[in-house]
C-alpha cells in the first residue's frame, strides 16, 4: 500500500515535468527526454495499479480472516450459552447475529485499511510534495482545507450511526420471522395461515425498506459536505497557483501539477468519508456482536467428576429436593426426591406439564436446579465438566433431529474414531441392515435433514447412537410413542438390547413413556403431577398394591389418562 502511495505521488510531478521540459525546449528539442518521461510515467501509473491490486487483495485476505474467526468465535460463544437464551431467542435471529453481522463488519474491514489509513498516508504525501515540490503556500491552504473538511466529517461520523442499528434489528426480526414461519409450513398452509403470514411479512418487509431508507438518506451529507469543502479547496489552490504565476514564482508545469495534486487530496477524503459512513454500518453490526458476546454462561463446568472416566458404568442417581421454575412465579418441579440404583430403570409417569421433559433436562444440565440437587454415585453432577457429564448419559426422543450428513456421521455424531465396522455392527444388530444395505454409498450417503428415513428407522438410528456411545446412564423421552406395531417391536428388542436385558451391560435408565406397557421393564416407578411426586417405589410392589396410583392406572388400563 505505501509502495502504491509513493508511485501515485510521482506522477503530478512527471506531468509537471514533462510540461516544463517542452515549454523551455521549444519546437526543434529533442524528443528524448519527453519519452522518457513519459516512460516513467506509464510506468509509475502501470505499478500504481498492480500495487493497489496487490494490496486490496491482501486486505480482503486479513479481512475475511479476522471475520471468519469472529464468525467461529460467535458460534462457539451462542453454542455454550444456557438454554434460556436459545429458549428466549429464534434461530433466525441467531443466524442474522452471527452471519449478517459479522458479514457487514467484513465487507467494511476489506476496505478499512486501504482507504482510512492509505487515504490519510496519500493526504498526508500530498501535503508534503505540495509544501517541497510547489510551493509553501499552496501546501498550507490545501492542509488548511483538508483539516476543516476531516474535522466536520469526524463531527458528523455518527449521523446515522442509530439508524443503522435500527436496520440490523429490522434485518433480525426478519429472518426470525421467515424462519419460525417456513419452520411451520405444513401447519400454516393446511389451517389456511397464508393471508396473515403475508399480512405480517409485509408489515416486516415495510420496516426494513422505511428504516433502511431513513440511514442510507443521512448518509451522503458526509460526502456533501466534504464535496463543497474540497471545490472551495480547489478554487483557492488554483487562485494561489495563478497568482504565484503570474509572478513567477511558479512555472506553468508546477501549476498544473499543484492542480493534479489539488485534485487528487478529494479522493482520500472522500474515501475516508464514504469509511466513516460505512463505519456507522459497522457500529451497528459491532454494537449487536458486542452484546450477544456480553451475554455470560450461568452454567460453567466444574472441576470434574471421578465416576466419569469409565465409560458404560452404569451410576447411581439420586434427585435429591429438587426445585426448578423456568420464572421465578411459575415453579415447575417442587421437592422432587427420587433414588436408582446402578443399573435400575425408572418409569416416569405423568400428565403432560408435570415435570418429565424438565426433570432430564436437569440431569444432562441444560438448566440447573433453583435448590435441591442431582448426584450421581453421590456427588453433585455441578461438580462435573459438561463434556463428561454430557459424554456419560445417552438420550433418545420422539423426534430425531437428522443431518444433512453421511449415514456414518448422522450415526456417530461425527466422531471419527468409532470404527466403520463397529457402525455397521450397530446398525445391523438393531435391524437397519436391510436399510443400510439399500444404501448406494453404504455409510457414505448422504442423509437430507428432511428426511429419507422412516419415523422408525430414524428411531432406530437414534437408538445406534446411543449404543455408539455406549454411556451408562441413558433417557428414552417417550421414544416409541408414534410407530407403527412392526416399527415399535424393533424399538422394543433395541429397548432391551440398550438395558442389557439381553445379554451385556445393565445401565441405568429413565424411560418417559404415555404408553403403560413401555414402562413394563422398569424396576421403579414415579409419577409426577404438578411438579410433585405423587408416588415412587418398586414396580412390583406398587402393582400389587391396589391402593396405588400405578395400579388405578393399570386398571384403567387407557393411555389417555396419561395423556
Amino acid at each position: 500500500m505505501v509502495a502504491g502511495i509513493a508511485t501515485q505521488l510521482v506522477a503530478p510531478p512527471i506531468i509537471g515535468r514533462f510540461i516544463d521540459t517542452a515549454v523551455k525546449g521549444g519546437r526543434h528539442m529533442s524528443l528524448a527526454p519527453l519519452w522518457t518521461l513519459a516512460g516513467l510515467f506509464i510506468a509509475a501509473a502501470i505499478t500504481t495499479q498492480l500495487l493497489q491490486i496487490g494490496a486490496t487483495y491482501f486486505s480482503a485476505q486479513l479481512a475475511w480472516g479476522a471475520t471468519n474467526r469472529m464468525r467461529r468465535d460467535l458460534a462457539t460463544h451462542v453454542l455454550h450459552l444456557d438454554m434460556s437464551y436459545h429458549t428466549a431467542t429464534s434461530p433466525g435471529d441467531i443466524i442474522e447475529r452471527v452471519d449478517g453481522d459479522v458479514a457487514a463488519l467484513a465487507n467494511f474491514f476489506s476496505q478499512f485499511v486501504l482507504q482510512i489509513l492509505g487515504g490519510l498516508l496519500l493526504l498526508l504525501g500530498i501535503l508534503v510534495v505540495l509544501v517541497v515540490g510547489v510551493d509553501w503556500r499552496v501546501g498550507v491552504a490545501m492542509g488548511a482545507v483538508a483539516a476543516v473538511a476531516g474535522l466536520v466529517m469526524h463531527g458528523m461520523r455518527n449521523i446515522s450511526r442509530d439508524q443503522w442499528e435500527r436496520v440490523r434489528n429490522a434485518f433480525s426480526a426478519f429472518s426470525a420471522f421467515l424462519e419460525e414461519r417456513i419452520a411451520g409450513l405444513e401447519d400454516i398452509r393446511a389451517n389456511g395461515g397464508g393471508e396473515h403470514v403475508m399480512r405480517r411479512f409485509a408489515e416486516l418487509n415495510r420496516e426494513l425498506a422505511t428504516s433502511n431508507i431513513s440511514a442510507t438518506r443521512r448518509g451522503p451529507w458526509i460526502y456533501l459536505v466534504a464535496s463543497g469543502l474540497f471545490s472551495l479547496g480547489f478554487a483557492i489552490s488554483l487562485a494561489i497557483a495563478a497568482r504565484l504565476y503570474l509572478l513567477h514564482d511558479l512555472t506553468i508545469g508546477k501549476v498544473i501539477m499543484s492542480m493534479q495534486l489539488a485534485g487528487m487530496m478529494a479522493q482520500p477524503v472522500m474515501q475516508i468519508g464514504g469509511q466513516l459512513q460505512q463505519f456507522q454500518t459497522a457500529q451497528a453490526s459491532l454494537t449487536r456482536i458486542r452484546g450477544l458476546f456480553a451475554l455470560g454462561q450461568e452454567l460453567g463446568d466444574g472441576p470434574g467428576l471421578s465416576w466419569a472416566g469409565a465409560r458404560g458404568m452404569a451410576p447411581r442417581l439420586a434427585f435429591e429436593h429438587v426445585d426448578f421454575a423456568y420464572r421465578a412465579d411459575a415453579p415447575v418441579l417442587r421437592d422432587v426426591s427420587i433414588e436408582l440404583a446402578p443399573g435400575q430403570v425408572l418409569g416416569l409417569l405423568g400428565r403432560t406439564g408435570s415435570g418429565k421433559t424438565t426433570l432430564t433436562r436437569l440431569l444432562f444440565r441444560l438448566y440447573d436446579p433453583v435448590d435441591g440437587s442431582v448426584e450421581l454415585d453421590g456427588e453433585d453432577i455441578r461438580t462435573a465438566t459438561l463434556a463428561e457429564l454430557r459424554g456419560r448419559i445417552g438420550l433418545v426422543t420422539q423426534e430425531v433431529q437428522l443431518f444433512d450428513a453421511s449415514v456414518r456421521d448422522n450415526a456417530t455424531l461425527f466422531d471419527p474414531s468409532i470404527p466403520d465396522a463397529r457402525v455397521v455392527e450397530v446398525l445391523t444388530d438393531l435391524g437397519l441392515g436391510p436399510w443400510l444395505a439399500r444404501q448406494p454409498k453404504g455409510l457414505e450417503t448422504v442423509l437430507t435433514a428432511g428426511g429419507g428415513l422412516s419415523a422408525g428407522e430414524a428411531q432406530l438410528l437414534a437408538f445406534a447412537r446411543v449404543f455408539l456411545k455406549d454411556p451408562g446412564l441413558v433417557v428414552l423421552d417417550e421414544a416409541s410413542s408414534r410407530l407403527d406395531p412392526a416399527s415399535d417391536q424393533l424399538i422394543e428388542r433395541a429397548l432391551d438390547k440398550l438395558l442389557g436385558r439381553e445379554g451385556g451391560a445393565r445401565r441405568t435408565a429413565i424411560i418417559i413413556a404415555h404408553k403403560l406397557s413401555t414402562v413394563g421393564r422398569a424396576d421403579r416407578i414415579a409419577i409426577l403431577d404438578h411438579g410433585r411426586v405423587l408416588e415412587t417405589g418398586d414396580r412390583l410392589a406398587l402393582e400389587s398394591d391396589p391402593g396405588s396410583a400405578f395400579a388405578k392406572l393399570l386398571r384403567a388400563g387407557a393411555e389417555e389418562v396419561l395423556a
